[in-house]
């Protein structure tokens, strides 16, 4: 099969979905011919018209599981049943049986004309290149272009099977990698800015960045609906979230609220507390319901990125005048091979703090609010992306010659050599994007 859909080809697929009513298909199934007494039996022939859409959705599914990802588009725009079974979860799950899904890279960004995505997928790369594939959609009449502008200020991505949610302060779109369609979803019950998100068990769950609020809330993408689900022990802002095993890790940011007029703290008992904000995570177990043991993130420093991949969490730290990377064993469970039986058992490295080599950036530089990284994991690789600022700026407020160190920066961290390399650069029509892993 071809790696997309030619015109030859779709144009059969939609004459079998749509076969003309005045057009009569006789063809000839079966001939029957019989020699045993020198003569010739009657020919039997049997007369039938059959089309695709005639098979069963079980059937169906199994064949449009197996084309390839540049045509998915255009399949869904045969006929509703065949978009209805592009949505399905069965479909994603025979996709995945048939190797036909791949993780993607996708960075989001609003523009004076539409939205801007910018895919990026490390198993399309030809003698170690790979690069980016940017599609712009246009804004329509349910996501209105000032939307998608209020939407990218401060959004974070979630991503649910084929499915990139959007979330921004007051709404939510979602947008399908496989159809190219983006459609309003119903916005979270708090307004939030610079908040946390993950995906646990195909939910989506959200936390801090809220002034008047410390509830988490739960989306169930089927239903299309948000609930409290409980109460931070922190109220964050600026905080990262993913999520590794079950446990929704809310890392970093600032502390929201103050206390009361007349018992406000020292200032060195605020910078400590602040301290402990930037650089801690705190740990929601989903299917127990409860709070984990909080976590420190070892030297101190404020949280600016973190990802996870491969069963760990990865975060990048800035201190005064350096950035360190960690990694932190996520692992709740690991699974023992003995006498050929394999069990599940608790990981006794869970909670480990290990410290990696750092990103490749010039040294003594202080990422400050101009500049803004993006952490993103791939398999078993962590995907940095510089999606505002220039460092090159940072180098000449400080009297220090340009490094080539412009907008855009990809860096690629492999977790299995523990080298980090340099990736494509984002194209110049995405900026102040937002950064998600897809499996599409």
């Amino acid at each position: 099969m071809s790696e997309s859909c030619n015109s030859r080809h779709f144009s059969w697929l939609m004459k079998s979905c749509f076969p003309n009513p005045n057009h009569t298909n006789n063809s000839l199934t079966q001939i029957h011919t019989q020699t045993q007494t020198q003569t010739q039996t009657q020919i039997h022939i049997h007369s039938y018209s059959s089309t695709l859409s005639s098979l069963p959705d079980d059937l169906l599914l199994e064949c449009l599981s197996r084309v390839p990802p540049p045509s998915l588009q255009s399949l869904s725009s045969v006929c509703r049943r065949w978009a209805r079974l592009l949505d399905s979860p069965s479909f994603l799950d025979l996709r995945r049986r048939h190797g036909r899904i791949h993780t993607t890279v996708f960075a989001v960004s609003a523009t004076d004309f539409g939205l801007y995505c910018a895919s990026l997928r490390f198993e399309d790369d030809v003698d170690g290149v790979c690069n980016w594939k940017v599609s712009l959609f246009l804004a329509n009449d349910a996501v209105s272009l000032g939307n998608f502008h209020g939407l990218l200020s401060h959004a974070r991505l979630s991503a649910v099977g084929s499915k990139i949610f959007i979330i921004g302060r007051n709404a939510m779109v979602r947008y399908d990698t496989w159809s190219g369609t983006v459609v309003a979803r119903s916005a979270m019950l708090f307004p939030r800015k610079k908040f946390a998100t993950a995906v646990v068990s195909g939910k989506i769950y959200a936390a801090g960045g809220g002034s008047r609020t410390d509830a988490v809330e739960e989306y169930d993408p089927d239903t299309d609906t948000w609930r409290v689900l409980c109460q931070a022990p922190r109220r964050r802002y600026g905080c990262i979230g993913t999520s590794v095993d079950g446990v929704f890790y809310v890392i970093g940011g600032l502390k929201i609220g103050g206390t009361a007029v007349g018992t406000e703290p020292p200032r060195a008992a605020a910078n400590a507390e602040a301290h402990v904000y930037a650089s801690s995570m705190d740990l929601y177990d989903v299917e127990a319901r409860a709070w984990l043991r909080s976590r420190a993130v070892p030297g101190g420093g404020c949280v600016v990125a973190a990802c996870s991949a491969a069963g760990h969490v990865y975060v990048l730290a800035s201190h005064a005048v350096e950035l360190s990377f960690w990694k932190f064993d996520a692992r709740r469970k690991k699974t023992s091979t003995q006498n050929n039986n394999n069990s599940t058992v608790t990981n006794a490295g869970f909670g480990e703090w290990c410290r990696l080599k750092s990103p490749p950036l010039p040294a003594q530089v202080r990422l400050d609010s101009t500049v803004r990284f993006s952490c993103v994991g791939v398999e078993n690789k962590v995907v940095l992306v510089q999606v505002t600022g220039c460092i090159d700026d940072l180098l000449r407020r400080s009297g220090r010659s340009l490094r080539g160190l412009r907008e855009g920066l990809v860096l690629v961290y492999d977790s299995v050599g523990g080298e980090w390399s340099r990736g494509p650069d984002l194209p110049e029509v995405i900026r102040r994007a937002a950064c998600v892993c897809v499996e599409c």
